[in-house]
């Protein structure tokens, strides 16, 4: 596990010297989210696998335009993802329709889909602030663990506790705006893995940081991303404890 005694711990790390080499190649990504627009100029469409709609109800549609995203926000995700690890191959999960609400059972459900589907890591940049919807999430979130896959969500989101990110073994995700978008620290709270970093998606040319999309959900997909690049060289089975150790690892050779 992470120790937070470790000098390392809370200290701002750059992308350059951490993963060289390291596209995310072999990795694979669960992005339950909006959808995708596998058109949009951010986004390698050849990198992105078939994936699903889950309805509130739990309903599944593997139909063409099933993972369409009419929001634009899991597009943005996923370009941010890609932007950090190229080669990574995402899975869409579409859970949002026409706005940003779904169910916890939707939820539950997609977490189950993508292990199903073999993937390495699990994005989820949303989140409940009801506890009510944590002990079905901690069932899903622990099977997910215990067949490798590692959960990486929002921790919290305007200082309110958000689940599944608040979830012991789930790596969450906190803002932090004074770290670049190629930097990121990690810590412990209360025994779990946390790690912030700033939360502006991929920039769009000519269009101010802040009048494109931003917040903890950008913060999620930019972890995600340098959480590809810390699996790609680490060898099947993977799991959390691995990757926490990639990077921790990566601390250390600053």
């Amino acid at each position: 596990m992470l120790d937070a005694s470790d000098p390392s711990f809370g200290r701002p790390i750059a992308l350059p010297p951490l993963f060289p080499g390291m596209t995310g190649a072999g990795v694979r990504i669960a992005v339950i989210d909006s959808g995708v627009q596998a058109i949009h100029p951010h986004i390698d469409a050849t990198r992105l696998a078939p994936g699903i709609m889950i309805g509130t109800d739990g309903r599944l549609d593997t139909g063409l335009e099933a993972t369409c995203d009419q929001l634009g926000h899991g597009t943005a995700v996923i370009a941010a993802i890609q932007e950090k690890a190229p080669d990574a191959v995402c899975l869409p999960v579409r859970v949002f329709g026409s706005v940003l609400r779904t169910s916890g059972a939707a939820l539950v459900t997609a977490i189950h889909w993508a292990v199903r589907q073999e993937v390495d890591l699990i994005n989820l940049s949303l989140g409940s602030t009801n506890p009510a919807h944590m002990p079905l999430l901690s069932q899903a979130i622990g099977m997910a663990v215990n067949h490798g896959v590692s959960v990486i969500a929002a921790r919290d989101t305007g200082g309110r506790p958000c689940y599944p990110g608040m979830i012991k073994d789930v790596i969450g995700v906190t803002l932090d705006w004074d770290i670049p978008r190629t930097h990121y620290r990690i810590m412990q709270q209360d025994g779990a893995c946390v790690i912030s970093t700033a939360g502006y998606p991929r920039a769009i040319p000519g269009v101010p940081l802040r009048r494109n999309l931003y917040g903890v959900s950008f913060a999620v997909a930019q972890v995600t991303g340098f959480a590809a690049l810390a699996l790609e060289p680490i060898a099947r089975p993977r799991c959390r404890r691995s990757l926490e150790t990639a990077l921790k690892a990566a601390l250390e050779v600053m």
